[in-house]
């Protein structure tokens, strides 16, 4: 059947307009062994942006897929950094290339906190769905789940030297987690509200929360077995479970001696912070030596904490203070008193060292010590805004000193409206405050200009002007040229809603809220500052109507004019007259949007109803009501020349539609929040739309054709997968739902990964039913017969053997989904992977990788496996080859370690250096050396 009707599809081209999301955090990286506190790592909706703050450039783009980023975090070798996003995924990114290789996939909503061990080679994260999940970097797979929270965490935490886990959640609770038995060993109740940051402090012996309320709680920690272990006295039990007034039960029912064994943890204190609402943020330095805090206000609070030998120099000061006083009062009174005790309180552990106010509401904050006592800070305010500030803090009265601020990039607030050039080359994009142009190829801001709350907009002809309408009622002419404002027109007393350019160009027409719609025309005049000619637009005609104008718009051959009421109307009117001609009626709510095809036929209105209809202009007929968004549809443009046209909703989504036969074409999706409108570049090639997630998406038409049936068959296709990757994970036999269970999640990829394993083995059923079928006929027959020809996935694969193939397709599947894929597959394929382990055993293929796949499937088989007697051979066979065989391999390894250590040995008395010693290590010590050298030089000069 050949193509009756040929669409070409739209795809999305690139990201721009967004600095930092507000959903994930900011972080401090290092790129390339780059300068500390010069890179910040910003989500901007699915991506991960790295700017350099220095030269307010951005350097790296780390490419998301569809859903938003959460939580960023980065390695402790500042090589990778973790990437949580809305649907719960962590993906794991080179900060030398950008791509990610590692990607998790266990929680079933967004991830809100990620933290990696000391090593950088374990990582936790956190979840709305109020599981923690540790996962193995390494070996890139998931441990163990713990449950236990009853909302969402809020921050996680690994103890450096210990193999324990701290957690926080909004259910108000913080738990203490052993790693070894995976089982949470303590519950601090202490907090009346929801938990919503906390870090450890001095050495790990403090913890520090922050609440919802102006005090940040301070808890001392004491580690248990290490003061039996020195053999010094047992703590005597008390109350484990501490609140305000210590009097709180064991909420978890654990045994109070088994949680004395670990460790204790007391109620220091309190410090009280200046704002009065809840904590938003709470972070320390690396060094955890400065503490930066804040709420939902514009400013940060810094505090610094003392190390040991600092407090007892306070104390001794202290002491000395009270002595000389008592001495003091001793010679008044004329009588003895008392030795003077000086008390250590917590205000002389953590002090506050300064505020920092910014230009907006701050989101959140990072820290970075540098050398010489400075501190950084980065700050992601809510206004699509980065700023970075620097102070010494050995200073006394230390004060903050800003260092950049990235603004260029983006609007402070919501992009309201949007226009293409004539040549298609630069976007106009306007917002509460500025309104900015862009080079489309590039993505460059070309210019920026302050305006007023601009709420729709066009270039004048020629490009060289561009005209706002405010939601004041004001017009605003601009010249591109020197960026300056030429004119401020008061024009109407209400929003001015919509302007459009007259077909011969020669003039607007403006629509507003006050119930009028006014023409004008261009003209030149005498500018009185400079003498030279200027643009204005002179008022000719007003058409005054019974209700608010919400959009007007010429038909391309100027006959016609529509106008869109708030009384859900779209009135058309003669132009040249203003005589009434048709009233379109039918949609239950006002009209927000409408546009008249190019050859004057046809009229689409899209409105608050979520329905788009089209309409005849001859008559005035409604062609078809189509339900088009799932909420509002916000902007409505056909493609030039053609009867297609696209239409934006606040439910997140653009959609393409044919006009003639009322057919839905695509949708474009990348948009995280409601979109506010779109342009058409003339040619049509090219979209832009705009949204409140601050982002404005750029979208190419290909010339790859779309045919709908393969559209709705593939849509239908995502639809059932989805389906089918909410299904609930097999359950294990013999597992209870406890505090811990399998990290894994049942997936798309897992389920497709178990279904070529299946595949895979009933290819080897297949070929050794043939191989052996083969062999009886050469018995019959009494001679060799030619051998049956092999299976054509096998000779695409080079010839392999079917067991051989098997294995390889084990190996595909990625490390992190093995588990998940191998619990989903159904016990009949079972017995005869495991006759292959066998194989695979004896000739010492994939030692590793085998072993972990039969423990599992002995782990959750076990009842089956041990009751089959066809199997107990096999099983018996596998211990005896298992054992043997990773004796081997660990002997091989042990001498091959040995070996290395020997040669290590022998360089280093040889070269009297150390061998793989730390090259960034040596040559941050030669710069240091060479910084001391220039200093001695200059102070003897």
């Amino acid at each position: 059947m050949g193509l009756t009707k040929q669409y070409l599809r739209y795809v999305a081209s690139a990201v721009f307009g967004v600095i930092g999301s507000q959903k994930a955090n900011i972080a401090y990286v290092t790129l390339r062994g780059g300068e500390r506190g010069r890179y910040v790592a910003v989500a901007a909706c699915e991506h991960v942006f790295i700017w350099d703050v220095r030269k307010g450039e951005k350097v790296l783009i780390l490419q998301g897929q569809k859903h938003e980023v959460t939580f960023l975090c980065p390695s402790p070798d500042g090589m990778h950094i973790a990437v949580g996003y809305e649907d719960g995924a962590v993906r794991i990114f080179s900060l030398l290339n950008g791509e990610s290789n590692v990607s998790f996939n266990g929680h079933k909503s967004a991830v809100t906190s990620i933290q990696y061990d000391a090593l950088g080679a374990r990582l936790v994260t956190g979840s709305k769905d109020t599981d923690v999940i540790v996962w193995d970097i390494i070996n890139e797979c998931g441990l163990y789940r713990l449950r236990g929270h009853k909302d969402v965490i809020t921050q996680a935490l690994f103890l450096r030297d210990k193999n324990l886990l701290v957690t926080s959640s909004k259910d108000s609770f913080v738990k203490w987690w052993d790693l070894e038995t995976q089982h949470c060993f303590k519950t601090m109740v202490g907090h009346r509200s929801e938990v919503w940051g906390m870090v450890l402090l001095n050495q790990e012996n403090r913890l520090l929360t922050g609440s919802a309320d102006s005090e940040l709680r301070a808890w001392d920690i004491n580690y248990l077995q290490e003061e039996k272990a020195e053999g010094e006295p047992k703590v005597k039990k008390g109350k484990t479970l501490l609140d305000d007034d210590d009097d709180e039960d064991n909420e978890e029912g654990v045994d109070e001696s088994l949680q004395e064994r670990i460790l204790s943890c007391k109620k220091a204190g309190s410090i009280l912070r200046e704002a009065r609402d809840r904590v938003v943020s709470l972070t320390t330095d690396t060094k955890a030596r400065v503490v930066a805090c804040h709420g939902n206000d514009s400013v940060l609070e810094l505090f610094t904490v003392l190390s040991e030998e600092e407090v007892q120099k306070k104390m001794t000061k202290k002491l000395k203070k009270a002595k000389k006083k008592a001495a003091k009062a001793q010679e008044d009174a004329g009588e003895e008193t008392a030795e003077p005790l000086v008390e250590k309180m917590l205000k002389d552990e953590i002090i506050r060292l300064t505020n920092i106010k910014a230009s907006a509401k701050i989101r959140w904050v990072d820290c970075l010590s540098c050398a010489g006592g400075e501190l950084k800070v980065a700050l992601l305010l809510q206004n699509n805004t980065i700023e970075t500030y620097s102070l010494k803090t050995s200073e006394k009265t230390p004060t903050a000193n800003k260092t950049a601020r990235l603004t260029l990039g983006g609007h402070r607030t919501d992009v309201r409206t949007l226009a293409f050039s004539s040549d298609n080359l630069a976007i106009l994009s306007a917002s509460g405050d500025t309104v900015k142009v862009w080079n489309r190829s590039t993505l460059q801001v070309i210019r920026t200009m302050s305006c007023e709350y601009a709420l729709c907009s066009l270039f004048v002809p020629g490009d060289r002007q561009i005209i706002l309408g405010t939601k004041s009622g004001k017009l605003q002419i601009f010249e591109l040229a020197s960026g300056s404002l030429l004119e401020t027109v008061d024009a109407h007393d209400g929003a001015l809603w919509s302007l459009c350019l007259a077909p011969d160009q020669r003039g607007i027409v403006t629509g507003s809220a006050d119930k009028t719609v006014k023409f004008w025309e261009f003209e030149l005049i005498k500018d009185q500052g400079t003498g030279q000619k200027r643009l204005t637009v002179k008022h000719t005609r007003t058409l005054q109507l019974e209700e608010d104008v919400l959009c007007v718009k010429f038909s391309p051959d100027h006959r016609l004019l529509a106008v869109s009421l708030l009384d859900c109307t779209v009135k058309i009117f003669y132009t040249d007259t203003l005589k009434f001609f048709l009233s379109l009626y039918g949609h239950k709510l006002p009209v927000l949007c409408l546009d008249i095809s190019h050859d004057n036929t046809l009229i689409a209105t899209g409105s608050a109803d979520r329905n788009v209809k089209i309409w005849g202009l001859d008559f005035g007929d409604c062609h078809r009501s189509m339900f088009a968004h799932d909420d509002s549809v916000m902007f409505l443009q056909f493609v030039p020349k053609t009867h297609l046209f696209f239409t934006a909703g606040k439910d997140k989504k653009i959609k393409q539609w044919d006009a003639d036969k009322f057919e839905h074409i695509q949708t474009l999706e990348g948009h995280h929040r409601e979109v506010w409108c779109l342009t058409i570049s003339p040619s049509g090639d090219h979209i832009v739309s705009s949204s409140h997630d601050k982002s404005l998406r750029l979208w190419e038409r290909t010339r790859e054709p779309i045919i709908l049936e393969e559209e709705r068959e593939m849509e239908r296709e995502a639809e059932f997968e989805e389906s089918m990757a909410k299904g609930d994970v097999p359950v294990v036999p013999g597992e209870t739902q406890g505090e811990a269970a399998p990290a894994g999640k049942k997936t798309v990829e897992t389920v497709k990964a178990a279904e070529r394993i299946m595949e895979a083995l009933e290819l080897y059923k297949g070929e050794s039913r043939k191989m052996e079928e083969h062999k009886y006929a050469c018995e019959n027959a009494g001679k060799e017969l030619p051998p049956p020809k092999p299976n054509p996935i096998l000779v695409a694969f080079g010839n392999v053997s079917p067991s051989r193939y098997v294995l390889d397709v084990i190996k595909k599947v990625r490390s992190s989904e093995l588990e998940v894929s191998l619990l989903v597959l159904p016990f009949p394929y079972v017995p005869e992977l495991l006759k292959l382990f066998n194989s695979y055993i004896q000739q010492g293929l994939e030692v590793e990788l085998v072993c972990r796949c039969l423990f599992f499937l002995l782990k959750i088989h076990f009842g089956q496996i041990s009751s089959n007697q066809m199997l107990l051979s096999v099983i018996d066979e596998l211990r005896t080859n298992t054992l043997s065989k990773v004796r081997e391999i660990r002997d091989v390894m042990g001498f091959n370690s040995a070996a290395l250590q020997f040669l290590q040995r022998e360089l280093e008395a040889k070269e009297d250096v150390m061998f793989f010693a730390d090259a960034t290590g040596q040559l941050e010590e030669k710069k240091k050396k060479r910084r001391k050298r220039e200093r001695a030089i200059l102070t003897i000069a």
